[in-house]
């Protein structure tokens, strides 16, 4: 597979985001040292059941919040019913209180070694 590095890293990220939270393509990106490389952070997600072991692909969404890989999932509302079971309210395909969850791997992880 193509890009099967980078997005091995992406997938080790989305890993690391706990219940509750969510962080965006970009914050992905940028904490492995692409930061102009969201859309290819976003390809990484919608090739996830590629991996061997889960990824939880729910909590990773667009930079205002937005659903916007829900199209991905199996069933329109999925992701959506997802994010919902582990407390994170969304309405209008937006995560309610997006500032409050996010979860910043550059704060939260410190500066990737990949740097």
């Amino acid at each position: 597979m193509k890009n099967q590095g980078f997005f091995q890293d992406v997938w080790e990220v989305a890993r690391l985001i706990p219940k509750g939270r969510v962080t965006s393509y970009g914050a992905i990106a940028k904490y492995l040292g692409s930061p102009s490389a969201a859309r290819m952070v976003g390809w990484a997600m919608n090739s996830c059941a590629a991996s061997k072991e889960p990824v939880p692909a729910q909590r990773v969404v667009n930079r205002i919040g937005m659903l916007s890989g829900k199209t991905h999932f199996q069933g329109p509302n999925l992701m959506q019913e997802l994010l919902e079971s582990e407390g994170v309210k969304v309405e209008n395909n937006q995560v309610v209180d997006f500032e409050k969850l996010f979860w910043n791997p550059m704060v939260e992880l410190g500066i990737d070694e990949h740097q």
